[in-house]
């Protein structure tokens, strides 16, 4: 798998803000068939970092309802997975930096 192809985008979030100033943990949304090396890979080329560690989530689909005209309307989110990137003491990663 292509480098360009693993990391999706950031997750930005409460959650993973608190996560970002006390753990120095960052997260993503990558694609589904990447495995922990090539996230590793992916986030220390792109970003320029040392990471240390990677944690992995398939986070499942949500049922979703609305109300229309026409009735409800049933539907499903896509799953996705998740990477929780830890990166070495004193880097760090400015998500913010491009907007």
């Amino acid at each position: 798998m292509k480098l360009a192809e693993v990391l999706v985008k950031p997750i930005l979030s409460e959650k993973s803000n608190g996560q970002q100033e006390k753990l120095r943990r960052f997260a993503f949304k990558v694609n589904r068939k990447a495995n922990k090396l090539e996230i590793k890979k992916a986030v220390e080329e792109f970003y320029g970092v040392t990471v240390t560690d990677v944690n992995t989530a398939v986070v499942p689909g949500k049922n979703k309802t609305r109300y229309t005209k026409a009735g409800f309307v049933k539907g499903q989110k896509p799953a996705y997975k998740k990477a929780m990137v830890t990166v070495a003491e004193g880097e760090t990663i400015d998500l913010y930096g491009n907007i």
